[in-house]
């Protein structure tokens, strides 16, 4: 139950500080007086979008804070549990601040918050019938989601088999058109595998066959060099005048005091290097020796591998890579078909699924429309309807994640007259009343609600005015109601009125809120009645609707 409202620097609004009551709670006042700037401000700390220009001419700051009394089992507890916010024991306090720059800071309990917090916990403690509410009755498509709500259903078994089904359907089309496609390049795939398996091309084959080519290319020029230093430094040439050498030094080497010991070291390292020279050089002229065959053998490979390349736009080096992709895509379309009728089994299981889910819930809707009728036919008596009849048509549309069911209102409001779409038989006070009395049903299904009503008795009066307060007071021994209100009939059913008004004092215009008593109460009634002068007449007949 919201207990108070306390609003400072918003709009017309410097100070104002509200206690509400249980029951039924109405407002009333002139047209222009401020009674918006009211829902505007407890909107703005509920976290719900609107005006963005809220804060007071002159003030660098507007606040808003709600205060709300919450049952042991309201579901605002498990949110306040979700969110990590401190539990609320006595009571629950919302607050939200507006900088004239445009920054919004919220609080719940004094810790900060973002608006989408705020939001979600309106959704279990607020709800406002606005003066434009009869839009949703009016527009059809937003009778299926009224009608789930009144019945408390729940379609998540239905999306999420619409879901499955969707994408289900997706993959199957899109194998299917991917195996049409592979099938017409059949031929071509098998023949360009066949052509790749048989030469089988590896991963740097085609660089080390281009320098073997140039290698041999080049070998027999090559060769004679190495031949004739082969020969320069073989046993019968450098080797032999190198032992000669050596011999000779190491026959006079111990008359010439040591001074040959360096130089004969120095010949024998030049011996075993010339050795390893000698074996390289040999291993060289050997690895050039090189049938005229194996160059024509290495050219054919190699210009067959730059040749397959080139046709298939790939480098060598990855023609493996591709003859795989090419063998994937023949198995793909050697085993499509297999892949086809699992895609088809499981497409034929969604769709069961979803009929069965689909169909469970069309058997819900119609079994809640008909409650739904019997409920707005006992609600919609009190209200002076008692000849008006209230159909909940539940007709096949287009399957989707919200079911296969089209639902629309249908309404008759004089005896014999066929029935029709709301917004095309209702009159204006005849819808108001209608919103009045869906709510009413859909309401019973929403404990621990505020529920607030802006002009809900529009275009109706008198007797209809009475009945429409009357049923408004019997809503509020359910919840607590608050109502903004221009009907006198209906301001004295309430337990509880405020008047607000609109002054202005140096030259700023500001809005009052007073709670009245019974002789004001009198007064603003009659007002009501009679206009700006007020008679003695007005105030019995205000004297007798509150006495009613």
């Amino acid at each position: 139950m919201l207990r108070g409202l306390y609003i400072r620097n918003m709009l017309l609004i410097d100070r104002l500080d509200l206690d509400f009551q249980p029951g039924l709670n109405v407002l009333t006042g002139e047209t222009g007086a401020g009674k918006s700037i009211l829902l505007d401000s407890l909107g703005f700390v509920l976290g719900w979008r609107g005006r963005a220009d809220l804060v007071r001419s002159g003030a660098e700051m507007g606040e808003v804070t709600a205060s709300f009394d919450l049952g042991e089992d309201h579901p605002a507890h498990g949110l306040l549990a979700e969110f990590g916010l401190p539990p609320a024991e006595d009571e629950l306090l919302l607050r939200r601040t507006n900088s004239r720059d445009g920054r919004k800071t919220a609080y719940v309990n004094d810790r900060r918050c973002s608006g989408e917090t705020l939001r979600a916990l309106s959704e279990t403690l607020v709800e406002l019938h606005g003066q434009h509410d009869d839009r949703g009755l009016l527009n059809a498509r937003g009778h299926r989601a009224l009608l789930d709500a009144f019945g408390g259903l729940d379609g998540a078994a239905v999306r999420k088999a619409w879901k499955v089904l969707r994408d289900t359907r997706t993959e199957l089309q899109t194998v299917r058109e991917a195996l049409a496609e592979a099938e017409k390049d059949t031929d071509f795939l098998r023949h360009a595998v066949e052509e790749l398996d048989k030469l089988a091309p590896e991963p740097g084959e085609e660089a080390a066959l281009d320098s073997q080519r140039r290698l041999m290319q080049g070998a027999e020029r090559i060769r004679e060099d190495i031949t004739r230093a082969r020969q320069v430094l073989g046993p019968e040439s450098a080797e032999s005048a190198l032992m000669d050498a050596t011999r000779w030094l190491e026959g006079v080497e111990g008359q010439t005091e040591g001074r040959l010991r360096e130089p004969l070291a120095a010949l024998g390292r030049i011996l075993s290097e010339l050795a390893d020279v000698q074996t390289g050089v040999s291993d060289c002229l050997r690895a050039l020796d090189f049938n005229p065959h194996d160059l024509e053998n290495a050219e054919e490979r190699l210009f067959a591998i730059r040749g397959l390349a080139r046709k298939h736009s790939v480098q060598p080096d990855g023609l493996a890579d591709f003859a795989d992709d090419l063998r994937r895509r023949l198995n793909s379309i050697d085993t499509g078909a297999d892949h086809l009728a699992a895609l088809q089994s499981a497409q034929d299981i969604a769709q069961e699924k979803y009929d069965a889910c689909a169909g469970n819930l069309t058997r819900k809707r119609r079994a809640a429309a008909r409650r739904l009728d019997v409920e707005m036919g006992a609600e919609l008596a009190p209200l002076k309807m008692e000849r008006a009849v209230f159909t909940t048509q539940v007709t096949a549309a287009e399957p989707g994640p919200l079911g296969v069911d089209q639902v629309a209102f249908q309404v008759a409001t004089n005896p014999g007259a066929p029935t029709g779409p709301i917004n095309k038989i209702a009159s204006g006070g005849e819808l108001s009343r209608f919103l009045l009395a869906l709510k009413v049903c859909l309401t019973r299904r929403a404990d621990g609600l505020t529920l607030i009503f802006d002009e809900i008795d529009r275009g109706v009066g008198g007797a209809t005015a009475d009945a429409v307060g009357r049923r408004l007071s019997a809503l509020a021994d359910q919840s607590q109601v608050l109502v903004v209100t221009h009907s006198p009939q209906v301001a004295a059913q309430g337990a509880h009125q405020w008047q607000v008004s609109k002054s202005v004092h140096k030259g700023e215009t500001r809005s009052r809120v007073s709670r009245l008593s019974f002789e004001e109460r009198v007064l603003e009634i009659a007002r009501m009645l009679a206009g700006d002068v007020t008679t003695p007449e007005a105030e019995a007949a205000a004297k007798s609707l509150l006495a009613r």
